[in-house]
């Protein structure tokens, strides 16, 4: 029976029950529900945004379904992996099958889930014949909701907690035991289910926000590598029952990987976004006065066309001889005037 407080912060010591209720004597787990309703927000989420990229719903609804059964299996495998020996059952391979595949008992990794689901939306948005960045664009803020809401399955199940501390936020884990007589146990440590909770959740506001003013398709999704490494590589190091390759916690170099390898594409394709802007200002630049040229040219044309117009009528004006009386008629008159 485990029991938490926050002394720190003035909660008393209260009880945690993990099993939420009972179908035909089969438990269902707090955890399982918490990461169904976790699943449904996303998928909601998802949809909304693929209408903004204009991304047909049942292509969502398609890539919804394999998202998560892929997702799901890619989180056991990856769980699997990094702690064989807690599954192996030496001379049974049955039961170290059944083991493997008794997901009901417990054992996600939240890694596992990414990549496969990473390899899933490459391979779907090729067979719809979707931009697969814009896909990625749309489905990373979804799982970030997944992650947000997911991390309370931890809390309701009393793990994924840290190291001793003496915050005061501290988180204080009450166990009880039985063994004859009952007596309790209580550590004080870091709520890191809470600290990923809180971190996802301002990524996500953060996403929201400037979704919209993104400056490539492909940004949103390196975005959340970035800040979900970033924040991961640091919760990570204050856990206390990490997956471990020896002496190395997978999940902080995983975090510290994915962190460097968003970064680094998200600069490298800013600065490409830069780039190009700037030359299509230069361009424009270049058209604008090219256009000024072509109109003064032709102003500085119709001008001299004026000039030499006003020139040539002047010219004719001085050179047409004065009408004067015909010979005639000035004999004519000097004979009337001798008569």
């Amino acid at each position: 029976m485990n029991y938490l407080s926050f002394p720190g912060l003035g909660i008393e010591p209260f009880h945690i029950e993990p099993q939420a209720f009972s179908i035909f004597g089969h438990p269902v787990m707090w955890y399982g529900i918490i990461i169904c309703v976790g699943m449904v927000l996303a998928f909601i989420y998802a949809m909304s945004r693929a209408r903004f990229e204009g991304i047909k719903d049942d292509d969502m609804v398609d890539l919804g379904i394999f998202v998560i059964l892929f997702g799901i299996i890619g989180a056991r495998l990856y769980y699997i992996l990094f702690s064989l020996d807690s599954f192996v059952v030496k001379g049974d391979f049955g039961k170290t099958l059944l083991n493997m595949v008794s997901i009901w008992n417990g054992g996600l990794a939240i890694y596992g889930a990414i990549i496969a689901g990473f390899i899933t939306i490459v391979v779907v948005s090729k067979v719809k014949r979707i931009r697969t960045a814009t896909l990625l664009d749309v489905v990373a803020p979804a799982v970030l909701i997944g992650q947000i809401v997911g991390r309370w399955g931890n809390f309701m199940n009393s793990e994924a907690y840290g190291s001793e501390t003496t915050l005061p936020w501290r988180m204080g884990v009450l166990k009880s035991f039985d063994n004859g007589a009952t007596f309790f146990s209580e550590t004080y440590v870091h709520p890191t289910f809470l600290y990923e909770s809180l971190w996802n959740l301002i990524g996500f506001i953060l996403i929201a926000v400037f979704y919209k003013k993104k400056k490539f398709n492909g940004q949103v999704f390196l975005f959340y590598l970035s800040w979900y490494g970033f924040g991961r590589m640091f919760i990570e190091g204050l856990r206390s029952d990490s997956l471990m390759l020896g002496s190395i916690r997978v999940s902080q170099i995983v975090g510290a990987v994915t962190f460097a390898v968003g970064l680094v594409l998200m600069i490298v394709n800013l600065l490409k976004v830069k780039k190009y802007e700037s030359r299509l200002a230069n361009e424009s630049v270049s058209s604008l006065e090219s256009s000024a040229d072509a109109e003064n040219s032709a102003e500085n044309t119709a001008d001299d066309a004026y000039n030499a117009d006003a020139a040539n009528a002047s010219d004719s004006a001085v050179c047409e001889p004065e009408n004067e009386p015909s010979d005639t008629s000035v004999g004519s008159k000097e004979e009337e005037s001798n008569e």
